[in-house]
């Protein structure tokens, strides 16, 4: 069985896409579905053993993918790893700027190390990423980014540090939709909501609890599924959104709209199935996150 993408196949051939955090989560996810879409992946991040289960995966699949280790954090080793990108395709067509993380502690227990820690990750090592596609790549021959960022309006109450940095991230996206759409590149962000991704298993097991409650805080009654958020990438860096740049595509099932007052009424039984609303999951390869693992309401 390969990735059920809704998606025309051929959609990225001969194209040549680098996903950040490609060895988990969304990032493992989107590979899959881009390298099921024809697209040469280059899969980054810091553990070559994670990014090389997902490259056998995808191979398995009868997709194409290579493997680079970098941190995005270290400017040369950004550098470094975009010319190698470069060296051996090419060119750049596209960028999912999906690598980050972050950790749950209130503002007042931040220290300065673990805000730059988190800021670094989340805000400055996207921008290394993004500023080395354009300058040896997309400048010359345009292109295509997307920045993963998160559901932070209304702030991100226990993860301020990581609220700052998106925030930033977005602005990002505008300034550099305006700035490089003289060069042919169009940049986007995609904000996931309340995900069932693998992100959660690295949160402690005394948030168990509130993870699983957290479904019941969203309009649609569930969690979204990684296929979800990674449709939305294919779509942004698909030809159909050629007159899309410096916008920001939710993922979040209308969460941020909850208001204190407003009697909500989640769906429920028949409801959660009806075609507009029920879950999407075309990934074939999809792990259920541990912490939902005995919850038959949690995840999706």
């Amino acid at each position: 069985m390969n990735y059920q993408s809704i998606f025309r196949p051929g959609l990225f051939a001969g194209q040549t896409i680098i996903v950040t955090g490609g060895g988990s989560g969304i990032g493992r996810c989107s590979a899959h579905e881009l390298a099921q879409l024809g697209a040469r992946v280059v899969l980054v991040g810091r553990k070559l053993d994670k990014l090389q289960a997902v490259q056998a995966e995808i191979a398995q699949d009868g997709g194409q993918a290579d493997t680079q280790v970098c941190d995005i954090r270290d400017e040369p080793a950004v550098q470094a790893m975009v010319a190698a990108v470069v060296a051996a395709h090419g060119r750049v067509d596209a960028l999912v700027n999906n690598a980050g993380g972050q950790y749950i502690t209130p503002l007042e227990k931040i220290s300065a190390r673990g805000w730059e820690a988190v800021v670094n990750t989340n805000l400055t090592g996207g921008f290394l990423v993004a500023r080395e596609c354009y300058l040896q790549s997309m400048q010359a021959q345009g292109g295509s980014i997307v920045n993963i960022v998160a559901d932070m309006w209304g702030s991100m109450p226990n993860m301020g540090h990581s609220g700052a940095a998106r925030a930033g991230m977005v602005s990002f996206t505008e300034t550099a939709a305006a700035e490089w759409a003289r060069s042919g590149v169009r940049v986007n962000a995609v904000a996931p909501g309340y995900i069932a991704s693998s992100g959660m298993d690295h949160y402690p097991p005394e948030a168990g609890d509130m993870l699983r409650a957290m479904r019941r805080t969203v309009p649609l009654g569930r969690f979204g599924t990684e296929a979800e958020v990674s449709g939305a990438i294919a779509f942004l860096l698909s030809p159909a959104a050629n007159f899309i740049s410096g916008s920001v595509v939710r993922i979040d099932g209308a969460r941020p709209q909850v208001r204190m007052g407003w009697p909500m009424q989640l769906p429920s039984g028949e409801v959660q199935q009806r075609p507009a609303v029920r879950a999407f999951n075309g990934f074939h390869r999809a792990v259920t996150p541990r912490v939902f693992a005995d919850d038959a309401g949690g995840g999706a």
